[in-house]
């Protein structure tokens, strides 16, 4: 959920249509590897279950028995060919994890930032970030936070609660949804906001009685503060990138979904360039506005190989349910005066949509209250109906409180809901008190999309939630919130089984970013992506996830994480 021309007769290939490269190749290959005796969840249901496994060049060559696997082991055994062999001794191994939705940059930089994300009190939050702001140079901007005003009771932060303790350092720290953050004076004096400074459309400056800022700014005017923030360097955002790639395999976490910018399509590019297989592969997505550029991007140089991938662009409808801006028809329970807000008007996103999908792209789009969801999927069902019937899997990122009657929509129309589970067991801690008992029925609607037909998709939002797959199928297995307060799991009716869930973050999650055909299940020649988990998840209770542990995560045929005892199964 955080923030980040006219339509041209000219048709590309859509990098939808457009086959995953696969690795070649000899030189620089992995050494052939078989896993026996594991508990192997493929995904592919013609051959849902099996034992063993067997890679070689990235790619997987053989599934099936122990029997079948350890026969190639042997006929390979004291050649050049010879398999690396891994007993799995019962441990689950399902496809590498596909994350769906983050801010993968972002997350590499909140992971050496100020951590504000349990800070439960005002007092706490000023007093890490003064303790931060110790470790830095005076005029070095602190960023990240990740912070949660619900953990206090609910009351904004301000300005004065960190001025005194920061008075030479910028501070501008978000709230976990990335929908608001708060500035300290410094900051403000950097961006040239004051009481003078104009309200912006589609956000919000939020002021005293008497029109000084308060430091929190919302949706569109965060802009006015991010445009003073100076960029990181180079190298700074490449240790970044490393960073998160490192946090996402020791999660089981292989493919990522990134709703970023050409800035962040640069970096992977770059990292990817210096580091000839990355941990993690990524999809990257760009925004809706600037469709041409990806056009032409795509025609000059194609969509990219099998580490980073370009042909999706994102936009936005709305703000967030924490930040009080997601657009709804009613206005919020707590907020009477208040319906939300429009960060993009319907007649942009109808033009950029339709321009887009035209030359053979995907659009995705942010839309949480029921409001934006009916928008964006009025959009969506009249540019297929005025560009004619083609395989777009338009996407609705987030789809968290849709109507009763626009979940039928989703399926009718081939639009894939893309959500991310955590947050259901996070804001379920408070949403009914901000949109009411009634409307909450139909909040995170994982069950209901899928039985009336829609292709549900998971990720993380990180770093808005943890990159965490376990966690995130556990949200949606129980729906029990963070805070113990549901044991049965909010609003129950909604939660769906562990392998439901699985799909949602394997073959399902591929099929999102048209790669099905490369990755998301274990099938002989798809991509060697995959987890060893120490015990089956559809076995063990899903109120014991969170002990499950994440043994091995391999990328492309080769270990990319692996813990303390892993080598003692190795034969």
């Amino acid at each position: 959920m955080i923030v980040a021309s006219l339509m041209m007769m000219t048709t590309i290939a859509s990098c939808a249509e457009t086959p995953l490269p696969l690795p070649d190749t000899e030189s620089g290959s992995p050494p052939p590897m078989a896993v026996v005796n594991a508990r192997i969840w493929t995904g592919d249901t013609s051959l849902p279950r099996a034992e063993a496994l067997a890679t070689r060049s990235g790619r997987v060559t053989a599934i099936g028995s122990n029997t079948e696997i350890e026969s190639l082991i042997a006929a390979a055994a004291n050649s050049e060919d010879a398999y690396e062999v891994v007993d799995a001794g019962g441990a689950m191994l399902v496809p590498g994890f596909i994350d769906s939705h983050t801010h993968f940059i972002f997350g590499g930089f909140n992971l050496s930032s100020v951590q504000l994300r349990d800070a439960a009190s005002p007092q706490e939050f000023a007093r890490r970030i003064a303790a931060f702001a110790q470790t830095m140079a005076p005029d070095t901007w602190i960023l990240g936070g990740d912070w949660d005003h619900e953990l206090w009771g609910g009351a904004l932060p301000h300005r004065d609660w960190i001025d005194v303790l920061t008075p030479d350092t910028p501070v501008w720290v978000s709230r976990l949804d990335g929908h608001m953050g708060v500035a300290n004076s410094a900051a403000l004096a950097a961006a040239g906001i004051d009481r003078n400074t104009p309200d912006v459309d589609g956000g919000t400056i939020v002021r005293h009685y008497d029109g000084e800022p308060t430091g929190v700014l919302k949706d569109n005017a965060m802009a006015l503060i991010e445009a003073a923030i100076p960029s990181p360097p180079p190298e700074l955002t490449d240790r970044a990138v490393g960073a998160a790639m490192r946090h996402a395999v020791e999660r089981g976490v292989t493919s990522v979904h990134d709703m970023g910018t050409w800035s962040d399509l640069e970096a992977f590019r770059r990292y990817a360039r210096n580091n000839p297989e990355p941990d993690t592969r990524i999809h990257s997505c760009v925004p809706l506005p600037t469709w041409e550029r990806l056009r032409d991007e795509i025609a000059a140089n194609g969509s990219g190989d099998e580490w980073v991938r370009i042909g999706c662009l994102k936009a936005m409808v709305d703000g967030s349910l924490g930040s009080h801006t997601a657009a709804f028809f009613e206005p919020f329970t707590d907020a009477p005066e208040n319906t939300g807000l429009l960060v993009n008007s319907p007649a942009d996103l109808l033009e950029w949509t339709a321009a887009a999908d035209a030359v053979g792209l995907q659009v995705n789009v942010h839309a949480i209250g029921d409001r934006a969801i009916d928008t964006q999927l009025s959009i969506f069902e009249r540019v297929a109906l005025d560009n004619g019937e083609r395989d777009r899997r338009f996407r609705i990122e987030h789809a968290q409180h849709p109507r009763a009657d626009d979940i039928a929509r989703f399926a009718r129309l081939s639009v894939i809901p893309s959500m991310q589970p955590y947050h259901a067991i996070d804001d379920g801690r408070w949403a009914e008190r901000v949109i009411g008992r009634e409307r909450v029925r139909t909040s995170y609607a994982f069950r209901t999309m899928l039985d009336v037909g829609a292709r549900l998709v998971f990720g993380s939002d990180w770093s808005v939630a943890p990159l965490d797959p376990i966690q995130g199928i556990y949200a949606a297995t129980t729906r029990r919130t963070i805070d113990g307060a549901n044991p049965d799991g909010w609003v129950p009716e909604q939660r769906i089984g562990v392998e439901e869930a699985l799909r949602a973050y394997t073959i399902d999650a591929a099929y999102a970013a048209f790669e099905e055909g490369t990755k998301g299940s274990l099938e002989t020649g798809k991509v060697a992506d995959f987890v060893i988990l120490d015990r089956d998840l559809t076995v063990v209770e899903p109120t014991e996830f969170g002990d499950v542990r994440v043994l091995a995560t391999i990328v492309g045929g080769k270990i990319r994480f692996a813990d303390a005892d892993w080598t003692s199964r190795r034969r």
